[in-house]
């Protein structure tokens, strides 16, 4: 049985939630001062990890932040299908920010083995609770946010990171009071710096497929095909590209076959093409050649201008 493959989306004010962004960048930049005073202080480098994974939270906001701006410009002749794409840009830029991260704290966790040093675990597990409460606080303000945009997503993710780490510090600070084990502290660094690689590696697969206009992921380039040859009087389609302008919306552009003695509908084939693109598969930018069956391509291929 076909399935349906729309694309649903929340539809909310554009401007909606930047006061929830400054506002979540503004704690984290404040907890990220009093983080790196206590990383320095107690000597606990799990502390730093957290402070400098916290600090890249803020600058994840402001990315995020710019990018919602930049992106609810208009089209224009310069930028024909808009700047929706600033956010997915931003995307990029925060997992892969994610990913250099991760792997300095793993090279510093490894330092910290070879070279251990003393910790200060009651200043660790203090400050780290209060890290845990602004990062809960943070991630409760993009939340619902996160579930319309990959840009968001990025900087949410961001902070579910920071918040885990904060338990992992606490826990390897209250670790070191009780039982004077300072290997914890690099080994629970190099669990944060793990999920942190984990997570990045995961999402980042999906924001490079639009930038690379990849087709999206929840349709089946061969059932759009199908869909199309069954329109009456479609006679084939070929050198056919599709495509996600953006994470919201998807397009089709492809040379459509007439058969012979239905060009006088072509239109109208053309219009009924594009009604089932838009009903089956929420696709709503269409673009197509439109070829009589007896002047069509010689040879061409289903997918690309080969």
């Amino acid at each position: 049985m076909p399935h349906d493959h729309h694309h649903h989306h929340h539809h909310v004010d554009p401007a909606a939630g930047d006061g929830r962004l400054i506002g979540a960048i503004a704690v984290n930049l404040l907890l990220t001062v009093a983080q790196v005073a206590g990383g320095i202080v107690s000597g606990s480098l799990a502390m730093i990890a957290d402070a400098l994974h916290n600090f890249s939270d803020a600058i994840s906001l402001v990315i995020a932040a710019v990018a919602r701006r930049i992106a609810r410009r208009p089209a224009s002749a310069e930028m024909p299908f808009g700047y929706a794409r600033a956010e997915v840009v931003a995307a990029l830029v925060n997992y892969t920010t994610l990913i250099v991260i991760g792997v300095y704290l793993v090279a510093e966790a490894v330092m910290r083995f070879l070279e251990p040093e003393p910790v200060r675990g009651w200043i660790v597990v203090i400050i780290a609770g209060v890290a845990l409460v602004v990062d809960l606080v943070t991630a409760l303000l993009t939340w619902s946010m996160s579930k319309d945009s990959v840009n968001i997503r990025a900087a949410f993710l961001h902070n579910v990171a920071d918040a885990l780490g904060s338990v992992a510090v606490i826990v390897a600070g209250t670790v070191i009071l009780l039982f004077g084990w300072t290997w914890v502290d690099p080994a629970v660094t190099l669990l944060i710096a793990g999920y942190i690689l984990w997570m990045a590696f995961a999402e980042i697969g999906s924001v490079i497929r639009i930038l690379m206009l990849g087709s999206p992921p929840d349709l089946a380039p061969r059932e759009v095909i199908d869909e199309v040859l069954k329109v009456e009087g479609v006679g084939g389609l070929h050198k056919a590209h599709l495509w996600q302008i953006d994470e919201r919306r998807a397009a089709l552009q492809a040379h459509l076959v007439v058969d012979e003695g239905a060009w006088a509908r072509a239109d109208t084939i053309k219009g009924a093409v594009k009604e089932r693109m838009e009903t089956r598969f929420g696709i709503h930018h269409v673009v197509l050649e439109m070829e009589c069956a007896r002047h069509a391509c010689a040879t061409p291929q289903e997918w690309g201008d080969g």
